[in-house]
This record gives structure tokens, C-alpha cells and sequence, in this order.
């Protein structure tokens, strides 16, 4: 047993307990009603670095919520490794289909997940993996195992956009100076099948307003004469995608990266069981783009999704009315190569070209960013390659993700340095969902796992 996994072991259940006392925080920064939750957080992650071994931590302010700082330099002629993670969580609705309240953890024992799993929101995104990384420096520097300068950011506005990250970087750039930045915010295939998150989508995301007459009308006096916007709306929405599930939107493929047969090929050798992927989310048959596998479809193709959708009445009971106006929210994941603000316009004019006389709609951009892409060919994946390696006894399998962290190419924009992506949540840990929840075994190997990224990383880039 190595030292990493025995001192795992010894400290197993302060590990988990600790988690579970962050994840009772509701740190919901898309609710300003969780504010002061949000910066409760704050203050326990910077606390959880100082008792980890952090021998500088700090809250800095931005316009938003706080990012947090800390670092142990042991020497400055030594590579640093720069850890990002965010303790900000998505909303828990729709609260009714929990089985368990999203912010009183509780650990349960799974067909997937044996030795059990931590029910709660951030469970997985992002307060677990994020907390691999603080308990994997506590253990390094608890058996003197450090062999590098470490940094920790961990931001509180990355369910909503990271709208202030860019501005906390460019007035931080000698502060986040590093080697290479590693983020556990992603997932690995599978319990015994590693992998390494090489590429991710961009992100555009906007919301659209329909309005028809200036106030709700009575159905039967003004049904048929006057444009209902949700009747509008929805036809808008249903044109949006061809019958080969294309999307409509001119120009939007344009610039989409095609990738290779042998790349393609590649990417298939990654175990994927159909049968068990449908019955996982209660489906009887998947949907998508003409041409392409799921995995393809959910990973290096582009799509556009209605992520919500609204308008009239919707309270017990009837009442029959003629709405004023009708929303919708629209996601659309990109590859590389494609700009996310090109695509919110060329999305943003297609829209309004297809409104009918009788309303007037209005395109409201949210937020976006850049794909992202990391070579396979660099000391930062060799490194991780090397560290999945040692502990699961087999190399990792690069794999495309269809998430998105729009951050990570500000990264290499603004720092200058590569991404790594290391993570250990499961495509079933339900993330944005109710019931997300994150194995034991994960959070414990994801903990066992990292310091020896730190190890290969420094000896690949001093040697």
C-alpha cells in the first residue's frame, strides 16, 4: 500500500465528514436570496486551505463574489502547479424530485457505488473534486511529499458564467503565475476505466423574449384574431433544428471542426454500452444529429437546447388567457474552433429574421466562452498519464467531454500556461440534477490520485 492510499485510510472519515459539513452550505450563486451562504463558503474553503497547509490564504473581493487564494511556496526555482476549482453551486430545483434535501448529505450505498455515495448539491460539481485537492495537499505536506510550489483560486460565480474571473486574473497575473493549471471538474469514464479530459465545448447561452399584445387577453374574445407569443414561440423553437436534427441557424457551422476518421476511430475504442446509457436516464431510445454516434453527438458535435421555457398561466386551475409574453432559455454547446459571441449573433439575427408580424422579439445574451482543446503531445498530460498510471495500473484513455468550462481558455489566454483536466465524477452523479451525489471511492481516489500528478509534473518539467 503506498503512503498516499495508507494515510487516506487513516483519515477516511474526517475526509468525508468535512466534505459533508461544505456541501450543508447552500452556496447557490445564482440566487442572490443565498448571499450570504455564498460567502460563508468562502470563508470555509479559505479556512479548509490554512488547516491544509496553505502558507498564504486570503478572500480577495471582486465585483461579484469572492475568489479564493492560497498558496505554499517551498521554492521559487520549482515548477507551480495552480489548482482551480469553485465552491459555487447550481440552483437544487426542482426541489420535489430530490429523494433526500439537496443540502443535508447523506451517504448511500448504490449497485454503482458500493461503498456508498454523497447525496447533496456540489456534491460532485464542484465541491468534491474541488476538496481532492485540498486534502491531497494536506497529505503531502503532513509526510513532507510536496515536490513543487502549489496555488490554490477557487472561484463563487462559475454556475453563472464566471462573469468576474477575467477581471480578477488580469489584476492578478504575478499572483497566478504558475507552470500549469489542474482542474478536477470533469468526470472519468468509468470506476476501472481512467481518463483524461481533452478537449471541452464552448458555450453560448442567451434568452429570448416573445411579446405579442401589451397585456393578457381574454381567450375566447381575442382567440384566433390576435398572435398568441407562445404558440409563436414554440414554432420559432421547433424550426430551429432540421429532420435530421441539424441546426438551422445560417452560418452556424461554418467554422465547426471536423475531426478525422482515425480520430473518430480513436475516440470509439472508449467503452460505452448503449443499453446501459438508456437505462440509466429512463429513456427507450436516444435522439440526435444525423450521422454521428451518442458519444460523438454529446462531445465533439455542436447542438442548441431549450434549458426553459415559460409564458400565461401556469397556476392551479384554468384561466383562459391570451399571454403578453412568452421566454425561453437556449444553450448552445460549441466545438473549437467556433467563436461563441460570432454564434450568439449569427443565432441572435436568425432569430428575429424568423418572428412573424403580430410580435416583436428580443434576443437577451447571458454568457459563453471558447472551447478548448489540450495536446496529448505535453509534460502535462504525460504527467497525468503517469499519475493515472500508478494508481489504477493502466493508462488513462483521452476523451472529449460535451461540458463546458468557459474559463479554461481565458486561462492559457491570460496566464500562458497549459490545462490539465483531471476528473473523477461519473456521467450517473445526476451534476445539475436532482439527486447529484459523488462515490466514496471517487472522492478517496481522486485524493490518492493527485499528488502524483505533482510528482511526474515536476520531475517531467526539471529533468
Amino acid at each position: 500500500m503506498n503512503a498516499s492510499k495508507q494515510y487516506i485510510k487513516q483519515h477516511q472519515d474526517r475526509f468525508i465528514n468535512e466534505l459533508i459539513e461544505l456541501l450543508k452550505i447552500p452556496s447557490v450563486s445564482a440566487d442572490p436570496a443565498f448571499k450570504d451562504d455564498v460567502i460563508r463558503t468562502a470563508k470555509a474553503v479559505k479556512n479548509s486551505l490554512e488547516h491544509a497547509g496553505c502558507t498564504h490564504t486570503e478572500i480577495c473581493e471582486t465585483p461579484g463574489y469572492p475568489v479564493v487564494y492560497g498558496e505554499r511556496i517551498i521554492d521559487k526555482e520549482l515548477p507551480t502547479i495552480l489548482v482551480y476549482g469553485h465552491y459555487d453551486v447550481q440552483p437544487p430545483d426542482p426541489i420535489n424530485l430530490w429523494d433526500s434535501p439537496a443540502f443535508e448529505p447523506v451517504i448511500k450505498k448504490t449497485d454503482l457505488h458500493p461503498e456508498g455515495a454523497i447525496f447533496a448539491r456540489g456534491a460532485c460539481d464542484d465541491k468534491g473534486q474541488m476538496y481532492m485537492h485540498v486534502k491531497a495537499l494536506e497529505y503531502m505536506v503532513e509526510n513532507d511529499d510536496l515536490p513543487c510550489n502549489v496555488k490554490f483560486m477557487i472561484e463563487g460565480e462559475e454556475e453563472v458564467g464566471s462573469e468576474n474571473l477575467g477581471w480578477f486574473i488580469k489584476r492578478n497575473q504575478e499572483k497566478l503565475a504558475n507552470d500549469v493549471i489542474l482542474i478536477s471538474d470533469t468526470g472519468m469514464i468509468a470506476k476501472d476505466v481512467p481518463s483524461i479530459t481533452t478537449g471541452l465545448r464552448g458555450l453560448s447561452y442567451v434568452e429570448v423574449e416573445v411579446t405579442g399584445p401589451n397585456r393578457d387577453l381574454h381567450s375566447g374574445l381575442y382567440g384566433g384574431a390576435v398572435a398568441n407569443p407562445i404558440n409563436v414561440l414554440t414554432k420559432m423553437i421547433a424550426s430551429l433544428h432540421d429532420e435530421n436534427k441539424h441546426i438551422t441557424v445560417p452560418g452556424f457551422y461554418d467554422k465547426v471542426e471536423e475531426l478525422t476518421k482515425a480520430e473518430r476511430e480513436k475516440m470509439g475504442e472508449a467503452p460505452f454500452d448503449l443499453q446501459k446509457y438508456k437505462d440509466a436516464i429512463g429513456l427507450n431510445d436516444v435522439y440526435g444529429e444525423e450521422g454521428f454516434s451518442t458519444h460523438e453527438r454529446a462531445s465533439i458535435r455542436p447542438t442548441l437546447d431549450v434549458n426553459g421555457i415559460w409564458g400565461g398561466y401556469i397556476g392551479e386551475g384554468a384561466k383562459t388567457v391570451i399571454p403578453s409574453k412568452a421566454y425561453a432559455k437556449i444553450s448552445m454547446r460549441l466545438v473549437p474552433n467556433q467563436d461563441w459571441e460570432e454564434i450568439t449573433d449569427l443565432f441572435q439575427k436568425h432569430f428575429e429574421s424568423i418572428a412573424p408580424s403580430g410580435v416583436t422579439v428580443e434576443v437577451k445574451p447571458h454568457h459563453g466562452g471558447q472551447g478548448y482543446v489540450t495536446p496529448i503531445e505535453g509534460i502535462e498530460y504525460q504527467a497525468a498519464n503517469d499519475a493515472y498510471k500508478e494508481v489504477f495500473g493502466k493508462d488513462p484513455i483521452p476523451q472529449r467531454s460535451g461540458g463546458s468550462i468557459p474559463i479554461v481558455s481565458m486561462f492559457e489566454e491570460q496566464l500562458q500556461s497549459k490545462t490539465i483536466l483531471m476528473g473523477f465524477g461519473l456521467d450517473t452523479d445526476a451534476i445539475h440534477s436532482p439527486n447529484e451525489h459523488f462515490g466514496i471511492w471517487n472522492y478517496l481516489k481522486g485524493i490518492e490520485t493527485i499528488p502524483f500528478f505533482y510528482k511526474h509534473f515536476t520531475k517531467l518539467k526539471t529533468q
